[in-house]
């Protein structure tokens, strides 16, 4: 396949062009090579390219950020997605599309299913369900994955900041009343290898098994790193960060798994993974 990728040299494109670099024609673009917020150029650059699938990784997702950026926000996660939407409707080619668990509100205590009520509470989750809506009302040939809490090995994220405030700090503080499912960018992209093998287009969630709090997540970073640090847990509240956060994010792959494929691993085992390399980059 021809599989051009946006946002190649993120934390998820990086692993795209891993998984995805053999057995396909990949062509790897950054903001400074297809700016997705200008509709013209995209149109021009897919329409050239025609390739069989557009998976989109580019995104605005610095959360705290949007919330005093806005017009950034919803330019790449809005219309940014809508321009790749438009463009693709050209092409005939199918757009892949990575979204959020930030578009649910995250007021219930129970895993959220594809057709769940949306109501995202930050500007960074309402920028993004303006990109599922946009990709909704253009297109039929479509992957909208929502996902949660990646970590991977390029580029800054959770699991990378705690150990590094551990080489600084004996005692550390997180958060103990946000639940979600942190998920590795490797195995997402695997999972995005299986899914447009298949004409079974739609929404889908698509995490890494099991849940657990940022709280949770920390103790279970340094213990497999071996790492002797105190965490205490503190109220999101406490902690009071610009942007609100949905206290209950879990998402249910329920779809995922009823269109056949076998469900991602438990977060526990990814990312045991995940600090191996780390450890042995070290």
């Amino acid at each position: 396949m021809k599989i051009l990728i946006t946002g190649s040299n993120g934390m998820l494109g990086h692993d795209l062009i891993e998984v995805f670099h053999e057995d396909n024609v990949l062509i790897n673009t950054t903001s400074k090579t297809l700016d997705i917020t200008n509709r013209d150029d995209v149109i021009n650059f897919i329409g050239k390219e025609k390739p069989d699938v557009v998976i989109n990784s580019a995104a605005y997702t610095n959360v705290d950020d949007c919330e005093t950026n806005q017009e950034m926000a919803y330019a790449v996660n809005g219309d940014g997605v809508k321009n790749l939407a438009l463009a693709c409707k050209e092409t005939d080619s199918v757009l892949v599309h990575i979204s959020t668990d930030y578009v649910f509100k995250g007021d219930k205590d129970t895993p959220r299913l594809e057709n769940d009520e949306l109501g995202p509470m930050s500007i960074y989750g309402k920028s993004k369900l303006k990109g599922e809506e946009a990709i909704l009302s253009i297109l039929d040939k479509y992957f909208i994955i929502r996902t949660a809490w990646l970590y991977g090995c390029n580029g800054g994220n959770f699991p990378k900041t705690m150990l590094e405030l551990a080489k600084e700090h004996d005692t550390l503080t997180v958060v103990y009343d946000e639940v979600g499912s942190p998920t590795y960018t490797l195995d997402l992209a695997k999972a995005i290898s299986e899914l447009i093998k298949t004409d079974n287009y739609g929404i889908y969630h698509v995490t890494n098994s099991d849940s657990c709090s940022w709280f949770e997540f920390a103790k279970l970073i340094f213990e497999l790193a071996d790492v002797d640090v105190e965490v205490t847990p503190v109220t999101a509240k406490e902690f009071a960060r610009p942007a609100p956060r949905p206290s209950y994010s879990v998402l249910d792959n329920r779809k995922w798994v009823e269109n056949g494929f076998e469900p991602l691993r438990s977060y526990k085992d990814a990312i045991k993974d995940y600090i191996d390399i780390l450890n042995g980059g070290i």
